[in-house]
């Protein structure tokens, strides 16, 4: 196992991005990312109604996660999902964006994560592809993922020296 995240600077930000291929319509796709009962086959499910611009979300793959309020900024169906959860600690807000593509009748998706000093790469970028391996799964059986979390931590130090020595943006390579 090997990374498949990146660094890359958008709008003055540093983000972790990871990109995965599809052998699925961008419209499939987009409802395993956007749809309650399809993201919770891989990764959790919402309540509320996202025309007030947030959902209450629930991790069900993660112990001792609670369930978070995600405000959407951006939800141009099916390309664009822009979504932060909303926290008192702002070292600790997660705004993700998730691009969908098609290309050559496969559907590509970059999901991009704005990183911070506090939150360590080391351990969001396993974790990402933990649950983008997850997606891919259920995209391709339409089932809950069986994808276990097992090899995943191990990919720590590869993105430590992907974003620097200490793992964490803006730290130097040492």
């Amino acid at each position: 196992m090997t990374i498949t995240g990146r660094p890359e600077t958008r709008g003055g930000q540093e983000h972790l991005v990871l990109t995965r291929t599809f052998s699925a319509p961008v419209e499939d796709v987009w409802a395993a990312v956007t749809k309650s009962e399809r993201l919770g086959r891989w990764f959790g499910t919402w309540s509320g109604d996202p025309a007030d611009g947030e959902v209450r979300v629930r991790w069900d793959f993660e112990d001792e996660v609670a369930d978070e309020v995600y405000v959407i900024d951006a939800c141009e169906a099916p390309h664009h999902l822009r979504a932060h959860n909303r926290g008192d600690d702002p070292a600790q807000v997660w705004t993700l964006d998730l691009r969908l593509r098609e290309e050559g009748g496969r559907t590509v998706l970059d999901l991009a994560q704005v990183m911070n000093a506090d939150l360590p790469v080391t351990d969001v970028g396993p974790g990402w592809e933990y649950y983008l391996d997850r997606l891919e799964d259920s995209v391709r059986t339409g089932e809950v993922s069986t994808v276990g979390w097992d090899g995943y931590l191990e990919l720590g130090p590869e993105y430590a020296a992907a974003f620097g020595a200490g793992g964490r943006p803006g730290s130097a390579a040492g």
